[in-house]
């Protein structure tokens, strides 16, 4: 467990964010759950698509530092009356220490400020820590499917919530 002091949370997007949030996934998701390369490029895909459209008024881009280095990430992206969200992310060495809460309180209080009136997000049946945080803040697990996208067969999961 980190406890630097040195942690903060910027929502501009800089050269290599992307990349790194990409790289970031695909590494860990492999290391702690044995995704393929499958799910770094679905990964590349929405960051593409979350970049070529992205409106800073209505989606958020969130990075976590420690010292200049990405330890975390979260981005909400538009889906018309809901926000997405997409891409929660952090290091191992800085799980525990409340930037997970943090950083899902930052989505839903700018969702509510951009007025959405739900949110959602797709995760997986591994996630088990993932899961106890989304539903402590009111996600509610809504829809089940199996799943070979990520290199192995698993169980998606949305989760839903009225804001």
């Amino acid at each position: 467990m980190q406890q630097s002091t040195d942690i903060t949370i910027r929502t501009d997007i800089r050269p290599g964010d992307l990349g790194m949030m990409i790289y970031l996934h695909g590494v860990l998701y492999q290391q702690e759950y044995d995704h393929g390369v499958s799910f770094e490029s679905i990964v590349a895909g929405g960051l593409h698509e979350f970049y070529t459209t992205y409106n800073p008024a209505n989606e958020r881009l969130w990075i976590a530092e420690d010292n200049g280095k990405m330890i975390g990430c979260l981005l909400l992206k538009n889906r018309g009356e809901t926000a997405q969200l997409r891409y929660f992310l952090i290091l191992p060495e800085y799980r525990g220490i409340g930037l997970g809460n943090k950083l899902l309180r930052l989505f839903i209080e700018f969702a509510k400020a951009c007025k959405y009136k739900n949110a959602y997000l797709w995760t997986t049946n591994e996630l088990d820590t993932a899961h106890h945080l989304y539903q402590k803040i009111g996600f509610t697990l809504t829809e089940e499917k199996p799943s070979t996208g990520f290199g192995k067969p698993l169980i998606e999961q949305r989760f839903d919530m009225v804001l």
